[in-house]
C-alpha cells in the first residue's frame, strides 16, 4: 500500500510546490495580470495523473464482456497552443500535445509477469473558455487521440499496438506572471475498438476486441509570448476568502482494486471501474493575505462501477457513496484564484452484487486517505468555481471468509483517481 500512496503524494506535492513557489516568486508582479493578454502563441509543459479502464470482448467467448481491466500511473505532457479572444470574456483555441507516461496494468501470477503500459501519444484538439476574471480562464475543450501501448512479459514474448479516438474535458487557467499561467486540466478520452489484437497469432479479427477509456488530470505551466501587451481590465475581481461555505459539484474518474491471492501467488493491478459522481460540501476557509488555510466535510454519490457482464446476467462491483474530511492550505497566485492542496480522511462504501435472482453478494465500508490539489476562483464576492484533483487510497479488505476460505486468502486494495468541478457560496 505504501508504495502505491508515495507515487502519487511525490507527484502531487511536487506539483503543488511548484505552483506555489511559482506564485510567490511572482507575488510582486501579479499585479499585472487585469492588463493580461489571452491571444497568442504559448507553449506549455505539465505532469499529470490518471487511470484507464479496458473493456474486453470477443468471439472467444460470445455473450461475455469485461469492464474493466485497470491501470493507473503518471505521465508528463508538453503543448504548444494559440488563443484568440473573439470578446472581452469569450476566447476560442486551438492546441496540439505529445505526452509520455507510466499508466499501466499489472499482473503477477505462478510466476508469469505482465504489463500493459500506455508509453506515448498525442491530442490536437480546439477549446473555448470564458474569463470569470481577468486574469482567469474557465474552458472546456475536445478533439481528436492517438495512444501507443505495449505488452512486456517476463515469458519471451510482447506485443505493440496504437489506438484513435477522441478526447473531452475541462479547466481552470490563471495567470501569475505578466508571462506565465498555470492550469488544472481533466480530460476524459475513448479510444475506438482495436479488434486485432490476436492476428500475429493467426487468429481472426474480432477474436479478441479491446474498448479503452482514460481519465486524467494534468498541472501544467505555459509561456504566452505577447501576453504582457493586454489592455485594462474591464470589470473588478474580489479578494477576501475568510467564511464558512455551502458547495455541490460534478465529477468523474476511474477505480483500480489491487487484488491479491497470495496461495496462488497472484497479484493483479487492477480490476478496473469509472463513472461519474455528484458531491455536496461545506467549510470554512481563513485568509492569511497571501496565503488560504481551511477545513471541509463533503458527501458523494458515485456512480463508478466495474461490470462482468455474463450475457444472461452480469456481476457489479459499485463504489456508491463516501464522504471525506480534508484540510487544504492554498497560495494565492492572483488577486482573485488560489492554488491549494488538499489532504485527509476518506471513507468509501462497496457493493459486490448481481443481477436478479442473486442481488447482493458483498458489501463493506473502507477507511482510507485523500491527497490532491486544485485551483479555485472568485468570480462574486460570495461564489467561486474550481477545478480539483483527489488520488484517493482505501484499507485492503479481505474476502476470504466470505469465499469460505483461510483468511488471508484473497484480498483487495481499492485507489481511485477523481476529478470534480463545482461552485460554492461562501457566507462572509
Amino acid at each position: 500500500m505504501l508504495a502505491r500512496f508515495s507515487a502519487k503524494s511525490i507527484l502531487l506535492s511536487a506539483v503543488s510546490l511548484v505552483a506555489m513557489m511559482s506564485a510567490a516568486h511572482a507575488a510582486d508582479v501579479v499585479q499585472a495580470a487585469p492588463g493580461f493578454n489571452w491571444s497568442g502563441l504559448y507553449v506549455g509543459f505539465g505532469v499529470g495523473a490518471g487511470a484507464n479502464v479496458h473493456e474486453i470482448s470477443g468471439d472467444i467467448l460470445p455473450g461475455v464482456s469485461l469492464n474493466g481491466i485497470g491501470g493507473e500511473g503518471i505521465y508528463g505532457e508538453a503543448t504548444v497552443g494559440y488563443d484568440y479572444m473573439v470578446s472581452q470574456r469569450f476566447l476560442l483555441g486551438a492546441l496540439l500535445d505529445a505526452h509520455v507516461g507510466t499508466i499501466k496494468t499489472s499482473l503477477d501470477a505462478f510466476g508469469l509477469s505482465a504489463d500493459v503500459k500506455e508509453t506515448y501519444g498525442f491530442d490536437a484538439g480546439l477549446r473555448a473558455g470564458y474569463l470569470f476574471t481577468p486574469s482567469t480562464l474557465g474552458y472546456v475543450l475536445g478533439g481528436c487521440a492517438w495512444q501507443k501501448y505495449k505488452l512486456d512479459t517476463n515469458a519471451g514474448f510482447g506485443m505493440d499496438w496504437d489506438q484513435g479516438g477522441y478526447f473531452v474535458g475541462a479547466g481552470v487557467e490563471t495567470a501569475i506572471n505578466a508571462n506565465w499561467t498555470i492550469k488544472g486540466e481533466y480530460r476524459y478520452t475513448r479510444f475506438s475498438t482495436t479488434d486485432d489484437l490476436l492476428s500475429q497469432f493467426g487468429a481472426p479479427d474480432g477474436a479478441l476486441n479491446l474498448d479503452t477509456s482514460r481519465h486524467t488530470f494534468q498541472v501544467a505551466a505555459s509561456y504566452r509570448f505577447n501576453a504582457a501587451n493586454g489592455g485594462a481590465a474591464g470589470f473588478e475581481t474580489p479578494t477576501n476568502w475568510t467564511g464558512f461555505y455551502v458547495g455541490g459539484g460534478l465529477g468523474a474518474g476511474a477505480s483500480v482494486h489491487q487484488i491479491d491471492v497470495p496461495p496462488a501467488g497472484v497479484t493483479f493491478n487492477g480490476l478496473g471501474g469509472e463513472g461519474v459522481f455528484g458531491e455536496a460540501s461545506l467549510g470554512y476557509d481563513q485568509d492569511f493575505g497571501s496565503w488560504v488555510a481551511g477545513i471541509m466535510v463533503d458527501a458523494r454519490y458515485s456512480g463508478m462501477t466495474s461490470e462482468l457482464d455474463l450475457g444472461g446476467g452480469q456481476i457489479n462491483l459499485d463504489t456508491d457513496y463516501g464522504f471525506d474530511v480534508l484540510g487544504r492550505v492554498g497560495m494565492k497566485v492572483n488577486d482573485a484564484t488560489l492554488a491549494y492542496a488538499l489532504a485527509g480522511y476518506s471513507w468509501q462504501h462497496f457493493d459486490l452484487n448481481a443481477s436478479d435472482p442473486i442481488g447482493d453478494i458483498i458489501d463493506w465500508g473502507s477507511s482510507g486517505f485523500s491527497v490532491g490539489g486544485g485551483l479555485e476562483t472568485a468570480v462574486s464576492d460570495k461564489m467561486t468555481v474550481g477545478i480539483e484533483y483527489r488520488y484517493s487510497q482505501f484499507e485492503k479488505h479481505d474476502f476470504s471468509a466470505d469465499l469460505g476460505a483461510p483468511d488471508g486468502s484473497i484480498t483487495s486494495t481499492p485507489s481511485f483517481h477523481t476529478v470534480r468541478i463545482d461552485a460554492k457560496y461562501k457566507f462572509n
